[in-house]
C-alpha cells in the first residue's frame, strides 16, 4: 500500500495514495456499529485528505444506508430511482454492450440542487479487469493557486448550474436520457427536485473554512452574464481545476468504497473497459447551501 500511515489517529490508520488528496483508510469493518469516536477521527480524515477509501468491505445495502445517514440526510436523485427495497442507492452499471458510463465528465454531484450533495460513498460490487478507475481532483488547491488578480476577480461571481443540458447527453434531455429509471420516490426536501440553482463560483467549507473553486460540468454560465460571456471563462477555469497536480486516481477492487467531499473536489470516471462490467451502489449525502 502506497504511503506512511498517519499516526495522528487513534483507531485508524490513512496512507496517503497522492500528493494532492486522497487517503486509504485501514482499521474499520463497515459492516459494524462504528462508535463515535472512530466516526470523528473518519471525518477528520475526510476533511483532511478530501476523498477516503476502504478497501475489502463485505456489506449490505442496509449497512452502506447506515453509515451514510450517520453523516447526514440521504439526497434522493431528482432523475434516477433507487433500486428495489432501497431508493436511497442508486445502481451504476456499465456492461460490455453499453457505450456510456455514468460520471464520464468532470462534475461535482447534485450541483443544480440549491443543496447540493455534500458527499458521496459509492461502493464497488463488480470491477472489469481493467480500467475502470476514477479520477478526483482538490479544489482547494485549484482556487489556491490562481492569482491574486484572478481571485478577485472570480470572488463575487456566481454560476447558474444547470441539470437538464443536453451537451452531455447526445441532444436528449437528462429526463429523456434517464427515461426508464426515472424516480418516483417522494423526496425529503422539494429541492431536490429542483433542477437549476444559482452558487457562488467560489465556495468557503463549513468544516474547514478553506475556500474552494466551485465549478464543473453543470456550470452553464455566470449570473448576469450570457453564456458567450461565460464560457471563456469557464473553459480556463474548468482547464486549470483539473491540473494533473491537483488529482489522484483510484483503482478500484471488489469491496472498495470511496467516500468523498463534493464541496471542496470534482470527479471523473473513466470509461475505458469495453469488455468489461462495472457495478456500483452509490449514495449521496445532502449538504448545505453553498456560501
Amino acid at each position: 500500500m502506497d504511503g506512511l500511515p498517519n499516526a495522528r489517529y487513534r483507531h485508524i490508520e490513512t496512507h496517503r495514495i497522492a500528493g494532492a488528496l486522497g487517503a486509504e483508510i485501514t482499521g474499520v469493518d463497515l459492516s459494524r456499529d462504528i462508535s463515535d469516536e472512530v466516526l470523528g477521527e473518519i471525518r477528520s480524515a475526510l476533511h483532511e485528505n478530501l476523498v477516503i477509501f476502504f478497501r475489502r468491505q463485505t456489506i449490505t445495502p442496509g449497512q452502506q444506508l447506515a453509515f451514510a445517514r450517520r453523516w447526514g440526510d440521504i439526497h434522493l436523485h431528482p432523475f434516477v430511482a433507487g433500486i428495489p427495497d432501497y431508493p436511497e442507492i442508486l445502481e451504476i452499471k456499465k456492461a460490455e454492450a453499453d457505450k456510456r458510463n455514468f460520471g464520464g465528465t468532470w462534475h461535482t454531484d447534485q450541483m443544480f440542487a440549491p443543496r447540493p450533495a455534500m458527499g458521496t460513498m459509492l461502493y464497488a460490487l463488480k470491477v472489469p479487469e481493467y480500467g475502470g478507475d476514477t479520477m478526483w481532483t482538490n479544489q482547494y488547491l485549484a482556487y489556491e493557486t490562481l492569482s491574486d488578480a484572478m481571485r478577485r476577480m472570480i470572488d463575487p461571481l456566481k454560476s447558474v448550474a444547470k441539470g437538464e443540458g443536453t451537451k452531455k447527453y447526445g441532444g436528449k434531455s437528462r429526463k429523456e436520457f434517464y427515461a426508464d429509471r426515472l424516480t418516483t420516490v417522494k423526496v425529503i426536501d422539494p429541492g431536490d427536485l429542483q433542477t437549476n440553482s444559482v452558487h457562488p463560483l467560489v465556495r468557503t467549507h463549513p468544516g474547514t473554512g478553506r475556500k474552494a473553486l466551485y465549478i464543473g460540468s453543470h456550470v452553464n454560465h455566470f449570473d448576469g452574464m450570457t453564456e458567450d460571456e461565460s464560457q471563456p471563462l469557464i473553459d480556463f477555469l474548468s482547464r486549470h481545476s483539473i491540473r494533473p497536480e491537483f488529482t489522484c486516481r483510484f483503482r478500484w477492487s471488489e469491496g472498495a468504497l470511496a467516500f468523498w467531499d463534493n464541496r471542496c473536489t470534482q470527479h471523473f470516471a473513466i470509461n475505458d473497459y469495453p469488455a468489461g462490467t462495472r457495478l456500483m451502489h452509490r449514495i449521496t449525502i445532502r449538504g448545505d447551501m453553498p456560501v
